[in-house]
């Protein structure tokens, strides 16, 4: 019953088939698949359709501020596009985005003196000698302090974290992208800006550290740039960095933990491309960025399971069998997926030996580059 406007009440009843459509339409969409979409939309709109599908491999010797002391492998695996196990943090970086513009430049406006303004960001593009080679910073900043004539004075980078405690000193990896942006700020406007202000805020409460930070030579040579130049040289030669981050804790956090070896597998040192057997759980933007990287690769039968309607797009990988060397289409071997009771090749099984069928492997598994 509902409300009347003239007093009484009007019965009003939903019929079955209008609420269970409400329901299915519900239920079949994904709020990450509609925010996605909202995201490509804006681009084109914006006159960046570049921003939508896979990344160009960058030139070996560019780097952006925010990967600068991450770990060498994961670096080499996100710019190459090797499919991702773990979805991006889309809501956290939302949220960062949203913190900044709507309560931490309002809140440094309120700082400013007289003559005194906030710019939202600035964009560094420099070279610098590393060692035997030059290095590209490219890069766009959180909001700086600048004078009337829109000149940078003091440079802010804020951060958004779950928990602020033992949190006494800034992460080396924001140190790095901090010093990245002073020194090319610096170049850029041919003065000496030398001092700079990390604001990390906590999610939940907006409880904030701020530290003061001071360009460092030493750290700038012997941390920032020794990086840049190994991640270089890695990337130029196209060789798989060694599994060692600069902190163990990355590992944790890693969206290339099985194809790395770090997740306790039986796969390890895995390269950029191919698709880790009897996998389901890829995330299905991060299935489709790598498949529109590499077009010519496929779905594994596990995949095809759960993503039908990419592998009508894709195609899907043969199942192999490692005893007879026999292959069979997808579509001919009746599997539900289950992990525990995997297919057997029928003539194997009929001469009396029993051979599970094989997803696979990934370093046959045939994947070209997307020309640029």
């Amino acid at each position: 019953m509902v409300p009347d406007p003239s007093g009484g009440t009007e019965s009003f009843d939903c019929s079955a088939d209008e609420s269970a459509g409400v329901l299915s339409n519900v239920l079949a969409n994904e709020l990450n698949s509609w925010y996605k979409s909202q995201q490509h939309k804006r681009n084109v709109e914006r006159g960046k359709p570049y921003f939508n599908g896979p990344s160009p491999v960058p030139d070996p010797r560019r780097h952006s501020p925010s990967q600068l002391l991450k770990c060498h492998r994961r670096v080499y695996y996100q710019l190459h596009n090797a499919p991702a196990e773990k979805g991006e943090p889309t809501g956290i970086f939302w949220f960062g985005s949203r913190f900044e513009t709507e309560v931490a430049v309002p809140f440094l406006q309120s700082l400013t003196r007289d003559g005194e303004y906030i710019r939202n960001s600035m964009w560094v593009d420099f070279t610098v000698d590393s060692t035997d080679q030059s290095i590209r910073i490219r890069g766009e900043t959180d909001s700086v302090f600048v004078d009337a004539d829109s000149e940078p004075l003091l440079l802010t980078e804020i951060k958004t974290t779950t928990s602020l405690s033992n949190l006494e000193a800034p992460k080396p990896q924001h140190l790095a992208q901090v010093h990245a942006y002073l020194y090319g700020l610096s170049e850029q406007f041919e003065r000496r800006l030398s001092d700079a202000v990390i604001l990390y805020a906590k999610r939940d409460d907006f409880s904030t550290r701020v530290f003061h930070v001071q360009f460092e030579q030493e750290f700038w040579e012997d941390r920032v740039l020794t990086w840049a130049s190994q991640n270089s040289e890695y990337r130029r030669s196209q060789s798989l960095p060694p599994p060692t981050p600069e902190f163990e804790w990355e590992c944790d956090y890693c969206p290339y933990r099985r194809r790395c070896g770090r997740a306790g597998s039986q796969f390890s040192d895995e390269d950029v491309t191919g698709l880790l057997p009897f996998t389901d759980d890829y995330p299905r933007a991060q299935l489709e960025n790598y498949l529109e990287a590499y077009p010519d690769a496929k779905l594994t039968p596990t995949l095809a399971l759960r993503y039908p309607e990419l592998a009508e797009e894709w195609g899907t990988y043969d199942w192999q069998c490692p005893a007879c060397s026999s292959s069979y289409s997808f579509e001919s071997v009746d599997w539900d997926g289950d992990l525990e009771q995997l297919p057997y090749c029928k003539p194997c099984a009929e001469s009396g030996l029993l051979a599970t069928l094989e997803e696979p492997k990934p370093d046959v598994q045939p994947a070209t580059r997307r020309e640029e």
